[in-house]
């Protein structure tokens, strides 16, 4: 992926796309969130998945909360003309979030980019193997060094909320949810596997919704 311009990726996309009202669709709603920024860093797919690329996400928008980066896909929903049989949901029905802490990293922009290649990863699991992922679950790899591009930090992996700051969408193309993947430990993932508690009450023992690389563990 490379960081692009997103009102020159989208110029180019009305040029050879019949509709981005899908796409067009995830902006608003993202607008409604952050109205005063109209052009977010964002990060563009060079060779499509339909035409055999490796990223199967068409892109990847960061906002800027106060003391957070928001991530937010495009791709896992259809962003172009409909094409799925099912004309209740769009795609896959839903697109995924996340919320880094901004913190004194050695290199910002490739703590950025290192959460960009994670979502599309996470997305490859959709795409090849139908995986769909709805809020208050987990994802455990067995992972144990950290998610960061330094792989230092206790977090290895994630759990799933509804994004608080979205609701679902109706598009053209059917209905979007947001679904947010929080970083958590491997203890607290064994943890949960091991029924000792909830997802939800994970969540409420987090307090927040923002993954920050230097926490300690809460189990």
């Amino acid at each position: 992926m490379k960081q692009i311009d997103k009102n020159s990726e989208q110029k180019e996309q009305e040029r050879s796309q019949t509709s981005t009202l899908g796409w067009d669709a995830i902006t608003e709603a993202c607008e409604r969130i952050y109205p005063d920024q109209k052009d977010p860093k964002h990060y563009g797919t060079i060779i499509s998945w339909q035409l055999g690329g490796n990223d199967p996400l068409d892109g990847i928008s960061i906002y800027e909360g106060e003391d957070y980066w928001h991530f937010v896909t495009y791709g896992l929903s259809e962003l172009y003309d409909k094409e799925s049989e099912n004309q209740e949901i769009s795609g896959y029905g839903m697109e995924l979030t996340f919320k880094l802490k901004k913190d004194q990293y050695e290199d910002t922009e490739a703590e950025i980019k290192c959460i960009c290649g994670i979502l599309q990863t996470i997305a490859r699991l959709t795409f090849t193997r139908g995986e769909i992922f709805k809020p208050y679950e987990y994802l455990y790899t067995g992972q144990t060094e950290g998610i960061d591009t330094k792989m230092r930090s206790n977090i290895t992996g994630f759990i799933t909320i509804p994004d608080p700051q979205f609701q679902e969408i109706n598009t053209p193309n059917g209905k979007v949810s947001f679904v947010e993947l929080i970083g958590v430990t491997n203890h607290e993932l064994l943890a949960i596997m091991d029924k000792h508690l909830t997802v939800k009450e994970l969540y409420e023992k987090l307090g927040s919704d923002v993954t920050n690389y230097h926490r300690s563990s809460l189990v």
